[in-house]
């Protein structure tokens, strides 16, 4: 039961997503900013604290610091800045979902071998349409749709 409702969540996250492309970025980039910024708060104070036992090593991680919380500042406050940077690393996800997807469909089991071909079809759509953050939200809604749709037939 609790899968089902799982799937019928995912299901209508997706379609949403799909409707309203900004809602699958718009969430993604503050989270994101929030999560960099407390990365940039912990170098910050770990270079401060480790400038008196090695100075090259605070001071490296005293400048990471700082540009993860000037990126962390600007997912959270400018969207648009996370989809510029999320738009390079779009490339190298699509990569990763090409390889493994590759690798799924090598395996012996049907589960695997579905998800391996949607895993390469979603990867090559990364790695030509990911980029513009629209093609990026609606690349998260049908991800999320034909994940939901998935779950309710596997069977147990």
């Amino acid at each position: 039961m609790q899968k089902m409702i799982s799937a019928i969540i995912l299901i209508i996250l997706g379609l949403l997503v799909m409707a309203v492309p900004a809602l699958g970025i718009l969430p993604v980039a503050i989270i994101t900013g929030f999560l960099v910024l407390i990365l940039g708060i912990g170098l910050l104070l770990g270079g401060i604290i480790e400038i008196g036992e090695s100075a090259g090593l605070g001071i490296l991680e005293v400048v990471l610091g700082v540009i993860a919380l000037i990126l962390g500042l600007g997912f959270i406050f400018n969207p648009t800045l996370f989809a510029a940077v999320a738009g390079f690393l779009i490339y190298i996800v699509g990569l990763f979902l090409i390889i493994a997807g590759i690798m799924g469909v090598l395996t012996k089991e049907g589960n695997n071998r579905l998800n391996g071909i949607v895993a390469i079809i979603i990867g090559l759509l990364l790695m030509f349409v990911g980029s513009n953050p629209i093609y990026l939200g609606v690349l998260i809604g049908l991800w999320l749709l034909i994940i939901g749709i998935m779950m309710i037939f596997q069977k147990d």
